[in-house]
C-alpha cells in the first residue's frame, strides 16, 4: 500500500498479488516465491539497488526528441547531459521522481542516460521482497506519469537497432556479510557461485527467457556478452562490476549488469539470493534456456 501522489490526501495505491481459482500464484506472478526465499535468507539480510533504465517515446513509437526524419548525433555528450540539445523529457522525469518521494518509493536518484531520450532512475538500498514491490510500483508510476505527458515510457531492453545503447536493470547487491570487513572475500565467493549458472541467470533476467536480452547483451555498448560469464572491478563490459571503491575498502557490494530493463524484479532479487545465499536443493536453479550452451569456464574473465 502507497500514499496516492494524483489524489493525495488519504488516498492510496494499493498492488495486489494475482491468484487463479485455486488461490494459487498465477503464472505471471513470481512474488510470492520470491518472498519464500527472502524468508529463508534474512538473516543473511540481503540489500538490492536496482538501476532502472527506460526510453521516452512518442506515440508512434519514435523517441521522443529525435528527429522525425533522420538520427541526432552520435552518442557522447547525451550521457547526465544538461541543455534542451542533449536532453529530452526532463519534465517527465521530474514528475516521476517527485511522485515516487510522495509514494514512500526508496528513490535514490535520476539521471539521464547514453541514448538521447532514454533516462534512468534508482531506487535502494531496499531489503528483500520490498525491493521487487519497490521497483514495481516505480515502474507503474512512471508509466502513470508519461500518460499525463501524452508519452510512452517502454522498457524495451533494444529500443532502436544499431549503434545505440540499449536498456538494462542493473542489480546491485549485497549481504550483511559482504558490508563487513573482509567482505571482498565473500563477494568473490558470490561471484563464483554466479558463474556455475550462468544460462540459468539469463533465463530469469527477462521475460523471454533470454531472448529479448540478446539483442542487448552483445559485448558491445557497455555490456557482456549473452554467452560468456565475466567479472571485473569497474568494468561495465562485464557481467558483474565490483565497484572501484569495494574493491578498494575490501568490502561492500557488487553489481548485476545482466537483467534486461523489462526484467521481472522478483524474478533477478530470488535468483540472486537463491544462487548466493541458499543451500543444496534450495539453491538450484532450473535451466529455463541457454542462449548458446553453457559457459566456458576456463575462459572465465576478470578484467
Amino acid at each position: 500500500i502507497f500514499p496516492d501522489p494524483f489524489r493525495r490526501g488519504k488516498n492510496k495505491l494499493v498492488m495486489c498479488e494475482t491468484l487463479d481459482n485455486k488461490k494459487q500464484p498465477t503464472a505471471t506472478n513470481h512474488r510470492r516465491k520470491c518472498n519464500d526465499i527472502m524468508e529463508k535468507a534474512k538473516d543473511h539480510h540481503p540489500w538490492f539497488g536496482i538501476e532502472q533504465e527506460y526510453t521516452l517515446l512518442d506515440i508512434d513509437g519514435h523517441p521522443f526528441g529525435w528527429p522525425k526524419n533522420g538520427f541526432p548525433g552520435p552518442q557522447g555528450p547525451y550521457y547526465c547531459g544538461v541543455g534542451a540539445g542533449k536532453v529530452y523529457g526532463r519534465d517527465v522525469v521530474e514528475a516521476h521522481y517527485r511522485a515516487c518521494l510522495y509514494a514512500g518509493i526508496s528513490i535514490s536518484g535520476v539521471n539521464a542516460e547514453v541514448m538521447p531520450g532514454q533516462w534512468e532512475y534508482q531506487v535502494g538500498p531496499v531489503e528483500g521482497i520490498h525491493m521487487g514491490d519497490q521497483l514495481w510500483m516505480a515502474r507503474f508510476l512512471l508509466h502513470r506519469v508519461a500518460e499525463e505527458y501524452g508519452i510512452v515510457a517502454s522498457l524495451d531492453p533494444k529500443p532502436i537497432k544499431g549503434d545505440w545503447n540499449g536498456a538494462g536493470c542493473h542489480t546491485n547487491f549485497s549481504t550483511e556479510s559482504m558490508r563487513k570487513e573482509g567482505g571482498i572475500n565473500v563477494i568473490l565467493e558470490a561471484i563464483n557461485k554466479l558463474s556455475l549458472v550462468h544460462p540459468q541467470h539469463i533465463a530469469y533476467y527477462d521475460p523471454k527467457g533470454g531472448k529479448d536480452n540478446e539483442r542487448r547483451l552483445t559485448g558491445m555498448h557497455e555490456t557482456a556478452s549473452i554467452s560468456q560469464f565475466s567479472y571485473g572491478v569497474a568494468s561495465r563490459a562485464s557481467s558483474i562490476r565490483i565497484p572501484r571503491e569495494t574493491d578498494d575498502k575490501g568490502f561492500g557490494y557488487f553489481e548485476d549488469r545482466r537483467p534486461s530493463s523489462n526484467c521481472d524484479p522478483y524474478c533477478v532479487t530470488g535468483a540472486i539470493v537463491r544462487t548466493v545465499c541458499l543451500e543444496g536443493a534450495e539453491r538450484k536453479l532450473s535451466m529455463m534456456y541457454v542462449p548458446t550452451g553453457p559457459p566456458d569456464l576456463s575462459k572465465l574473465q576478470a578484467h
